[in-house]
């Protein structure tokens, strides 16, 4: 508990620097993203600036900073919103590999990196929803759907 004559603590993301820090990881993130063959596909927009500003949205308010995502947004739901992709380990083993690049463009103090670092791996591997090698992009194939959902129509011998 605080005296009232206290100031309050700081939230990760005051101590990070705020919006100008979530900017710089989600800008160098995207730069990433956007020269690969896998992830980009999953995007339905051609400028990735949209996507870019709800990650930084979600973020800024994840570490405490304003609640602009759920305003714009409503809950984050995150499996649901990503249930549509084809988030398999390939997947999400590229996503690690340019947020890795993007934190470490960060410099920030240990505890921060690796407090920030360990929400990014475990949102990651939270994200994955199959193991399919194929079928990257917004939709699985009907077919794929089906043998998922009835295995017994298969016709493999």
């Amino acid at each position: 508990m605080t005296d009232a004559g206290s100031p309050a603590p700081l939230s990760f993301y005051d101590e990070i620097g705020g919006h100008d820090t979530f900017v710089r990881l989600v800008d160098a993130f995207y730069r990433g993203v956007a020269g690969d063959d896998v992830l980009k596909p999953m995007y339905p927009e051609d400028d990735l600036r949209p996507a870019a500003e709800r990650l930084t949205l979600f973020l800024e308010q994840y570490w405490g900073g304003p609640g602009t995502y759920s305003e714009r947004r409503g809950h984050p739901r995150l499996r649901m919103r990503h249930a549509a992709f084809h988030v398999n380990p390939d997947a999400r083993d590229r996503w690690l590999q340019h947020m890795r690049a993007a934190v470490d463009e960060l410099d920030l103090p240990p505890l921060h990196e690796a407090t920030l670092w360990d929400y990014l791996q475990r949102a990651a591997f939270a994200m994955v929803n199959t193991f399919e090698p194929t079928g990257i992009g917004p939709t699985r194939p009907a077919e794929a759907t089906t043998l998922l959902a009835h295995p017994e129509t298969t016709k493999e011998s």
